[in-house]
């Protein structure tokens, strides 16, 4: 899928889970407001940060949404769910948690936090407890752009240009594909596995 393609994914799947909130009246009542879910955070994934939803903030904006994206250290799994909790903690409100790649594993954990009311996967992870990004990926075959990472001495990944230009962001124009390159998020190989934080309390974590 394109970062184009994810854009359009990204609209279709917020427009459809609130359309679905006003609809059924049981949602309505867990949001607790008579204006319904205002508030969408949005979780960026590896190798990225929170412009990398750029395109999609100004229309969810035009529809009279607050929309805060996080931005991930990209330092362990912990610490990018933290972030996110406290994107959550400062909203008024019921919140909406998008997540797209990596992300999803972020918000599947994150999503435990009492505001969030729905997770929606852009084309993202969505894992069982205990699974990592590498375990859910495993079963499939190696995507291109594992060729292209390369790690420094202290076990954080990049993508090559190469990478960038052909399976990262291979749809957009030149002058974007060198910007993610300069920009893009250094991301430590320990939040691809070994495994997922141990669910809390016994149960599920998976939000989907």
């Amino acid at each position: 899928m394109t970062l184009s393609q994810i854009y359009r994914t990204a609209l279709i799947a917020i427009a459809g889970f609130l359309l679905t909130a006003v609809l059924h009246t049981g949602a309505v009542a867990q949001v607790n407001s008579p204006q319904g879910i205002k508030n969408i955070v949005i979780v960026h994934g590896a190798w990225a940060d929170g412009s990398s939803w750029s395109k999609v903030i100004p229309l969810l904006q035009a529809k009279g949404l607050h929309v805060v994206a996080v931005q991930n250290p990209l330092t362990s799994l912990a610490d990018d769910v933290a972030a996110t909790k406290r994107a959550i903690a400062l909203q008024d409100g019921p919140v909406l948690l998008v997540g797209h790649s990596y992300g999803g594993v972020v918000i599947t954990e994150a999503g435990n936090d009492p505001k969030v009311v729905g997770l929606v996967y852009v084309a993202a992870l969505a894992p069982a407890d205990g699974e990592s990004v590498a375990s859910v990926t495993k079963p499939f075959p190696p995507a291109p752009l594992g060729s292209e990472v390369r790690a420094d001495a202290e076990g954080f990944l990049t993508v090559t240009p190469k990478g960038i230009a052909e399976d990262f962001a291979q749809d957009l124009p030149d002058e974007e594909k060198q910007l993610l390159t300069a920009t893009q998020g250094p991301t430590a190989a320990a939040v691809l596995g070994p495994q997922s934080p141990p669910p809390r309390g016994g149960t599920s974590h998976l939000g989907a």
